[in-house]
């Protein structure tokens, strides 16, 4: 149910199996991983795990790359101990595939959700290998959840909590039989650490660092995960492993679904579990997802162009927003801390997006500038998650509200909403923290 195959030609002899690990940089519950290894074992092929840093140099900021390059490292660690050669490209994989093609029996990957991840994969599937990709990175596949965009979390939600208990299982991978003839590979040889940083961030990329920090959350945070605020610092911190795949959606649902006591896990689940899918749902389906004309909808739109030459109190240059120089300290306080930590809790996102709308000369810019933004200093930057929480601030998934100046019935939010809320005092000693 997870796998789609394509092309049919006749099987290489002296082929070996090909992962290519875009988004399951993990071990534990990888759909993709577990497939390779049965094929190679029953084919008695050699399986090598391939990823290319090429695709990831345009859009990656300076925490997502490390982060990346971290995790990979741990991946490689993994494999290793299992006997599984992995090999880092310079090139593209469609090059290298193309390349090798005499010398590989079966290559297969992840299913890709953006519009980027989907081009590469067609250019791959048009070559004469046979392929399989596999929906490793959700709860429930994209297409069995839903075969169409839905309008709403309720629409989503109904789908999928009817068919939720097919898919969380535990999966295990099997080993890996050694003493396979190994196939001559033409790449050129780079290394993980020769583009590694000697920095170090708070967060760090890889499976292990992610079921740390999943145990974490557990132990010290989930009872209070429907309090959480910018002012307590509780989230679990997971959305950069689930980004890179370096952990598994159905691994934090099982574990959490398992020590959490009475409603405590209920919020939780329902972001990991309804928020995030639907979020794949909206970029898988909509091919207009990171364009302004296709984001939100008709009433939304509508709206908002009713508003637009609305008399902004405070309107700011993209320059001022990135550096943090507006009025509103709580502004500028997730804008520090966006930068800092790479990282900022999710009731702050919104409200940092809602105001980028009010401050500025149009919707459209407004959106254009918290794209760029999100992407360039959240680590999980450019996913789908980015894009539908960027296209609720302008009223996707949501619904109109009371028709206000500039936001027309796009839903507000305001600053002494977040002093009723939480402790913002509490908040912004601990971004004042992250200058030191």
């Amino acid at each position: 149910m997870r796998e789609r195959y394509f092309n049919f030609p006749k099987s290489r002899e002296e082929g070996c199996i090909l992962y290519w690990a875009d988004k399951g940089q993990r071990i534990s519950y990888n759909f993709t991983l577990k497939k390779a290894i049965e094929i190679s074992n029953k084919r008695d092929k050699i399986l090598y795990v391939i990823f290319s840093l090429k695709e990831y140099f345009k859009e990656e900021n300076i925490y997502g790359f490390q982060f990346l390059l971290e995790g990979l490292i741990d991946f490689k660690e993994n494999l290793k101990k299992r006997k599984i050669k992995f090999i880092l490209l310079e090139e593209s994989v469609e090059t290298f595939i193309r390349n090798n093609l005499a010398n590989i029996d079966v290559v297969l990957y992840e299913k890709g959700y953006l519009k980027d991840e989907k081009r590469i994969r067609k250019k791959i599937q048009k070559l004469d290998v046979e392929q399989i990709e596999i929906d490793n990175n959700l709860i429930i596949p994209v297409e069995i959840a839903s075969i169409k965009e839905e309008y709403s979390a309720k629409t989503f939600r109904d789908k999928v909590n009817k068919i939720k208990e097919k898919f969380l299982k535990r999966v295990s991978i099997p080993k890996y039989n050694l003493n396979k003839k190994e196939v001559k590979l033409d790449y050129k040889k780079i290394e993980l650490e020769d583009f590694l940083e000697d920095t170090h961030y708070e967060f760090i990329g890889g499976e292990k660092e992610g079921k740390k920090r999943l145990k974490e959350f557990i132990e010290n945070h989930i009872r209070d995960y429907s309090l959480r605020g910018p002012d307590k610092d509780v989230g679990s911190k997971l959305s950069p492993y689930l980004h890179f795949g370096q952990i598994s959606p159905i691994d934090i649902y099982l574990k959490v679904e398992k020590n959490a006591k009475g409603e405590e896990g209920k919020d939780f689940l329902e972001e990991l579990f309804i928020r995030r899918e639907l979020a794949h749902n909206f970029v898988y389906y909509n091919e207009d997802y990171n364009k302004w004309e296709g984001i939100t909808y008709k009433w939304a739109y509508e709206t908002l162009e009713k508003h637009k030459k609305d008399k902004r109190e405070y309107i700011y240059s993209l320059e001022e927003l990135e550096n943090g120089k507006t009025h509103d300290k709580y502004w500028n306080g997730a804008q520090l801390e966006m930068k800092n930590r790479g990282y900022l809790n999710s009731y702050m996102r919104m409200y940092w997006c809602k105001k980028i709308l009010e401050w500025t000369i149009s919707p459209k810019v407004a959106y254009e500038r918290a794209i760029y933004l999100n992407n360039k200093y959240f680590i999980d930057g450019n996913n789908p998650n980015s894009y539908c929480g960027v296209a609720w601030c302008f009223g996707k998934h949501d619904r109109p509200w009371k028709e206000r100046e500039v936001y027309g019935k796009i839903r507000y939010m305001n600053s002494n909403g977040l002093e009723r809320k939480y402790n913002m005092k509490e908040f912004l000693e601990r971004v004042e923290l992250l200058k030191k």
